[in-house]
């Protein structure tokens, strides 16, 4: 497992897993932390228990979604047994509540306003996107309080734009509704680049602290990708508000 966290002092913590550190048997191997995709699920257990006990949460803290390529975005307020059902994001302003986005392709869109005390995580793939999922997702956050100016964006691995072969129409279909998205891979082709679609609507909301990690899971082989591989596994995307920092 690969992890990459704010230290203790900060006022909210951020961790994106690779496909590395678990227990899952090929091809989900071997840190695969998706429940819904055929592999062993006491395997599954095991990963995300060890996910929680590396960052110092309990498990129950950890609340995942069901992710079904919507624009719905929902608010949690405590730990929930289940997935959170047919939601592609999660808002919280509970400390120590983390919220888990899972991809293997889509972006994995981590949002903060730490003087507000609001988080989110997002399921940003291309049809959520083109939905407005992120749009929705920072409209909810600046309901409970937050400043699209002091919101910091983070966006993990995801299928780069080189990578992402659609039709023409659906490119043009994509462009139309998340503008700056389309592009031409590396064959010539009709591509589609999410993240630079979702960043620039998130400069258009107010939104310009924002980071992401260019590297493409399609070709680098530390990530799931569903593309690439088709059965494989999921990396998690985490995000919290420190409860040692913000009461």
């Amino acid at each position: 497992m690969s992890t990459t966290a704010q230290p203790d002092s900060r006022p909210v913590r951020m961790v994106f897993t690779t496909r590395a550190g678990g227990v899952s048997s090929s091809p989900y191997d071997s840190f695969n932390l998706g429940d819904h995709v055929g592999d062993d699920p006491e395997a599954v257990a095991a990963n995300r228990r060890r996910l929680a006990e590396s960052i110092g949460l309990d498990p129950a803290d950890v609340v995942w979604m069901e992710q079904l390529h919507t624009n719905t975005v929902t608010v949690v307020d405590g730990p929930s047994p289940d997935p959170v059902e047919a939601t592609d994001a999660l808002v919280t302003t509970t400390p120590g509540l983390a919220l888990a986005v899972l991809t293997a392709d889509c972006v994995p869109l981590l949002l903060a306003d730490y003087a507000a005390g609001v988080v989110a995580a997002i399921h940003a793939g291309r049809m959520g996107a083109r939905n407005g999922i992120a749009r929705h997702a920072v409209e909810k956050m600046v309901e409970l309080g937050a400043t699209p100016s002091n919101i910091q964006a983070v966006m993990g691995a995801a299928a780069a734009g080189r990578d992402y072969e659609v039709p023409d129409e659906m490119a043009a279909d994509v462009e139309k509704h998340l503008p700056g998205s389309r592009t031409t891979t590396t064959k010539g082709t009709s591509g589609v680049d999410v993240r630079a679609g979702l960043v620039r609507q998130l400069m258009e909301l107010g939104v310009t602290a924002i980071e992401s990690d260019p590297r493409s899971t399609v070709t680098d082989e530390d990530f799931f990708s569903y593309r690439r591989d088709g059965v494989t596994g999921r990396q998690a995307s985490l995000i919290w508000l420190n409860p040692k920092v913000v009461k």
